[in-house]
Order: C-alpha cells, then sequence, then structure tokens
C-alpha cells in the first residue's frame, strides 16, 4: 500500500482522485476542508498558500497538488493582483508543497502529478492570468523531470472544462452547458473522475516509463478540428 499526499482533495478533481485511490491506497489530503472520512484517509487543515504544511512522518509515494483558480477576464479588466494570487495558489503552492515533501519522493522513486489547463496549448480570450499561471507548472514539470530523472518522476495533466464547484460559474445553466460541449469535437466536457482515472494511472508504477510530459484530456479540442 504506498502513501499518496493529495493537496486540495476536498472537492473537485481532489475529491475524485481521492475516492479513486483510497481503497488501495493510504491517502494524506491536505485543504482547507475535511473530506469525507475513511479508514485510509489521514487529513491535515491547511491553506497550503498561508499557512506551514504538516510535517509528515510517513514515506511518500506520490503527490498529487490539486488546487488551481478560474478566473476568466479580459486582459484590461485584470489587475496585477489578479496575476499575483492566480500564480500563489496554482505555481507557488505546488513549489512550496514540493519543498517540503521533495526528500521522501526521492527516497521512494516517487511520482508527482501537478494541473495545467487546455488554455496552454490553446490561445484562449480572457485567459492570460490562468494560462500564464498554468504554463509555468508545465516548465516547472519539465524541469524537475529532468533534475530528478530517477528519482521522482512529475507529469502534468491539462484537462479541458471538469464539471467541478470551481466550473459552477462555466456551467450554470443547460445553455451554457451544451454550448460548451458543442466547442468539443467529442461533444463533451469532462467528468472529475476522468481527470482521476488518468491520475491514478500517472501515479502508478504502470506509468513508470513516464515523465516529463503535459498531458492534454480535452475532449478533442486542442488537436481535432471538424
Amino acid at each position: 500500500m504506498k502513501t499518496i499526499v493529495v493537496v486540495g482533495g476536498s472537492s473537485g478533481i481532489g475529491k475524485a482522485i481521492i475516492d479513486t485511490l483510497k481503497d488501495q491506497h493510504k491517502i494524506i489530503n491536505i485543504s482547507r476542508t475535511e473530506p469525507e472520512s475513511h479508514k485510509n484517509l489521514n487529513h491535515y487543515s491547511c491553506d497550503v498558500v498561508k499557512d506551514e504544511l504538516p510535517i509528515l512522518e510517513d514515506d511518500i509515494h506520490g503527490l498529487v497538488y490539486c488546487p488551481g483558480s478560474i478566473n476568466l477576464k479580459s486582459f484590461s479588466r485584470l489587475k496585477i493582483e489578479d496575476f499575483q494570487n492566480d500564480f500563489e495558489i496554482n505555481v507557488m503552492g505546488a513549489i512550496k508543497t514540493l519543498k517540503a515533501y521533495e526528500s521522501s519522493l526521492a527516497k521512494n522513486n516517487g511520482s508527482v502529478v501537478l494541473f495545467s489547463t487546455v488554455a496552454s496549448f490553446l490561445g484562449m480570450p480572457f485567459h492570460a492570468s490562468i494560462a500564464t499561471s498554468k504554463s509555468a507548472i508545465e516548465g516547472l514539470t519539465k524541469s524537475l523531470a529532468a533534475e530528478y530523472a530517477t528519482k521522482i518522476r512529475f507529469n502534468a495533466i491539462a484537462p479541458t472544462v471538469t464539471d467541478t464547484p470551481l466550473a459552477t460559474r462555466l456551467l450554470r445553466n443547460e445553455k451554457q452547458q451544451e454550448s460548451l460541449q458543442n466547442r468539443h469535437p467529442l461533444k463533451k466536457y469532462l467528468k472529475p473522475a476522468e481527470v482521476a482515472s488518468l491520475a491514478s494511472y500517472l501515479l502508478s508504477d504502470d506509468a513508470a516509463a513516464i515523465t516529463g510530459q503535459i498531458i492534454p484530456i480535452d475532449a478533442g479540442i486542442v488537436s481535432v478540428k471538424l
């Protein structure tokens, strides 16, 4: 049974990842809100941006950093503070977490999964702040994959719109849902469990030869035009 640290596992994709892993692995969740209890789950209440991260005695075999933001505004309406806040949540929080648990991950040939976005592959209006932060995550993923080769694997998932609380504003009525579906060649957006399945695979020994990859799960929107 491996020990997997999930940061931000109380809702959305993070919760789906815990649900996918918890029966076969020991899960340590770090988030402001406590998820549903489970015999294999330990929770630490923590705001990863503001608080000190917990000191963990367990050997860590995998880490998933899930916190993110969807700050969709025109560039003219974005303030410098918007870019700074999005960068703190998406990038500095991930770096802070990796710094805290780097030695245990390296000792155990660990696997790290971070999150980017399809907006880093495909230019989209109103995505300047989030695309900036997530593009930094992609650079971090590739750099650390090279630096820690043979010790820690680093990969990032770049999902399209996913039905999570973070995306509620984009999916608040049937018209918006239908519009988003029709923008994707597969005529769908994502369910959290679909993203969680990919994260679970990247954490597993089956993915032992995969590192430094940015993997879109995008219902075709990046690479297919109908």
